[in-house]
């Protein structure tokens, strides 16, 4: 099948030549001719559809990280904004012609023409070519509502507004695809209008129909038998656009493929306006892996999980730890019954393997863990344990009495990496801290806190004694310890406090009561948290301050090792 679609085209060609007529055919149209059944293309909207999200903003610079990252994970078609509509999308796209995508379509996105205008006059639809784009991507009314109480126009002129913007756009060379918004609303409501919308966008020159649900509130087996009903008139190729507002719009995605969509289009990690869209880092690999549809390439899907973080990054919004396939806790294991059984063998509790995705399996530590968590986790740090070695049980009750406590270790591997290397009695001591003060002013004037914290730490014999001010205790805690220690330590300079939290314990005791500090930390690379307990608020958080340094120092000499070997 792919031989001949291939000889087609080059006999396509060579029939051009014969004539003396001019064929030109881009990558991208060769690689639609030569597509096999199972082809399916993925619309990435996430610079334009999922900064709608509540809270999320980008620059420029972060929308073009965002297109070029999207672009080397293999998605064909990224939608960056909407020219014209604010200032930023359109410097997006002129930038993208200076520093153009490897192998993806750039895509503005807009709006059919106003009423009893024309399309060849919209100011908006210029700023659209401007863009320099191959594609572009429009959208129109499909609803009759929309098109009576929305535009406040009548259906025929609807009709027209769809057919002259489409026309207008493939007069000036451009391809189109046009999302039919509201369509599933507009269906339900009108079909036999719905229909008529698509045909004119069809007739018009598009070749994409993308059916949207826009409002995020139809079911899949609606899904289902409204795309085989468009799919029943021959139209054209037909694409899908859902939200998530029904917690469906994954779902949906997949339903309408199955029912004959050839284009799905989402964003990664879900964002978007409201409950947000189908989410790409959870359609691609249930389409690729479960249902066996080409999205993508082997070795791009196992970088899903490195972008879904990555975009997450640039964003400035924490990841979903608990997100499927790419998620911390995708495949993270607590209960000692699931960790036995995973480690015989991995079918038991995982639906797929984690690396097909970039991912990897976690073994988590907690009160519920049994010895299997301790052997696996303790292997995950390079120690090679058995059951009957004598320090696996009692690692395992000393977490559980610290639990019992307040700590939690499921949170803080780092600080359960240290306690195991104390137990078997290869804990390094890097350092050792011999006792800190931390003094806070309090400017009624500037309502400012100053604090100014005071340590004597021990290295290799030798005292030291430093001072530093911080915006607060636990601020001038760690820059007095780095301050100590970075002579000895330059790593330490690379080392940065990324994120802190704190959790009171007994609400009941009131200001007396216990306190949990979690402090992560990173060095670029790697990222690790530590934990403290105590009633004192500064004590839990020097606790978990002096491991996290403790622990990176670990971290970078293990890697100078392994660099050595």
């Amino acid at each position: 099948m792919e031989i001949t679609k291939i000889a087609l085209c080059c006999i396509f060609i060579l029939q051009g030549c014969l004539l003396g007529v001019s064929v030109q055919l881009k990558v991208h149209q060769i690689f639609m001719i030569t597509t096999p059944l199972n082809q399916l293309w993925l619309y990435d909207t996430t610079l334009r559809d999922g900064t709608q999200r509540e809270g999320l903003s980008v620059s420029i610079e972060d929308k073009l990280r965002i297109a070029h990252r999207l672009d080397e994970l293999g998605i064909p078609f990224i939608e960056g904004g909407w020219p014209g509509a604010n200032p930023k999308d359109g410097q997006f796209f002129q930038q993208l012609q200076q520093n153009p995508l490897k192998q993806a379509e750039a895509v503005p996105f807009c709006s059919t023409r106003r009423p009893h205008t024309k399309a060849a006059d919209e100011p908006m639809l210029q700023a659209i070519l401007a863009a320099g784009t191959r594609w572009v991507t429009i959208f129109g009314k499909s609803w009759d509502l929309h098109v009576t109480a929305g535009l406040k126009t009548n259906l025929e002129e609807n009709l027209a507004m769809i057919g002259d913007t489409i026309e207008y756009l493939r007069s000036q060379g451009r391809r189109v695809i046009y999302d039919a918004e509201h369509w599933f609303d507009g269906y339900k409501q009108n079909p036999d209008y719905a229909l008529q919308t698509l045909k004119a966008a069809a007739t018009a020159g598009a070749e994409w129909l993308v059916l949207c649900d826009t409002n995020g509130g139809t079911l899949a087996h609606e899904v289902s038998q409204i795309v085989k009903d468009v799919s029943c008139q021959e139209i054209h190729q037909i694409g899908i656009h859902t939200h998530n507002d029904s917690e469906m719009a994954v779902a949906n995605a997949l339903a309408a493929v199955m029912a004959g969509a050839k284009m799905v289009q989402g964003t990664i990690n879900g964002y978007g306006e409201r409950c947000g869209n189908a989410n790409l880092c959870s359609v691609i690999p249930n389409l690729q892996l479960k249902l066996g549809y080409s999205c993508i390439g082997e070795h791009q899907l196992s970088q899903l999980t490195e972008a879904s973080r990555f975009v997450s990054e640039v964003v400035n919004l924490a990841p979903d730890e608990h997100a499927p396939f790419v998620g911390i806790s995708a495949f993270a294991h607590k209960g000692g019954i699931h960790v036995s059984a995973v480690e015989r063998n991995p079918l038991t509790y995982e639906h797929i393997q984690p690396e097909l995705v970039g991912n990897q399996r976690r073994i988590v530590i907690s009160e519920q863990s049994g010895l299997s968590n301790v052997l696996a986790k303790a292997r995950t740090c390079g120690i090679e344990l058995d059951k009957d070695h004598p320090q696996a049980r009692q690692i395992l009750q000393r977490m559980k009495k610290l639990e019992s406590e307040g700590y939690q270790f499921e949170a803080a591997e780092a600080s359960f990496a240290l306690l195991m290397y104390e137990a078997l009695e290869c804990r390094q001591q890097f350092f050792k801290v011999q006792g800190f003060q931390v003094h806070c002013d309090l400017v009624e004037v500037e309502a400012t806190t100053n604090s100014l914290a005071t340590v004597k730490v021990s290295v290799n014999g030798k005292n030291i004694l430093e001072a530093a001010e911080g915006n607060g205790p636990v601020a001038a805690l760690d820059a007095a310890l780095r301050k100590a220690l970075v002579n000895f330590y330059p790593q330490i300079a690379d080392f940065e406090l990324t994120d802190y939290k704190v959790r009171i314990l007994n609400g009941n005791r009131g200001t007396s009561a216990k306190t949990r500090a979690l402090v992560e930390s990173g060095n670029g690379q790697q990222r690790w948290t530590t934990v403290g307990v105590s009633s004192n608020i500064l004590e839990a958080s020097y606790q978990a301050v002096v491991e996290g340094l403790e622990y990176g120092l670990l971290l970078h000499f293990q890697a100078e090792k392994l660099l050595k070997v």
